[in-house]
């Protein structure tokens, strides 16, 4: 597995610990799901200004979000024709923003953006009540054995 982070917003700083950790999220996201192929997954941060203009791109939703996730394949049972699982988008701005909002740390918001990044690109959704649940359980089963817990 090889995780890819590029840095390309300069208003939030960070400790690089967070990078460790962010790998850590991707390979215990991988293994959740059973994913024993060597794969890439890149993850950029980028500012607010950023990723409103790909959520306005790739979504046509005009305003800024917190992570945007841009699987490489149609069908997860395509997996095994890509090296690369796909990218992930995290708005450091915005993750720092929610971190306060929910009154837990920078570093959980950023790892659960990763996470929830992570069962998007495995083709995860939460647009039904019962997938929202699905994807959570997952996140949350990540997360918990990353040590990382809700409030």
């Amino acid at each position: 597995m090889e995780v890819i982070i590029d840095n390309r917003q300069e208003k939030i700083k960070y400790d690089l610990k967070i990078e460790k950790l962010i790998v850590d999220a991707v390979s215990l996201s991988l293994e959740k799901e059973n994913v024993d192929k060597e794969v890439e997954v890149s993850v950029s941060f980028v500012d607010n200004e950023e990723i409103h203009k790909l959520n306005k791109e790739y979504r046509e939703v005009d305003r800024p979000t917190d992570v945007l996730s841009f699987p490489q394949y149609e069908n997860m049972k395509d997996i095994e024709k890509f090296s690369s699982l796909g990218d992930i988008v995290i708005s450091l701005e915005r993750a720092k923003e929610q971190s306060e909002e929910y009154e837990h740390s920078f570093e959980r918001e950023v790892l659960f953006l990763t996470v929830h990044s992570m069962f998007h690109l495995f083709g995860y959704d939460h647009d039904t009540e019962e997938n929202t649940k699905k994807m959570r359980q997952k996140e949350e089963e990540v997360l918990s054995k990353m040590g990382i817990l809700r409030k």
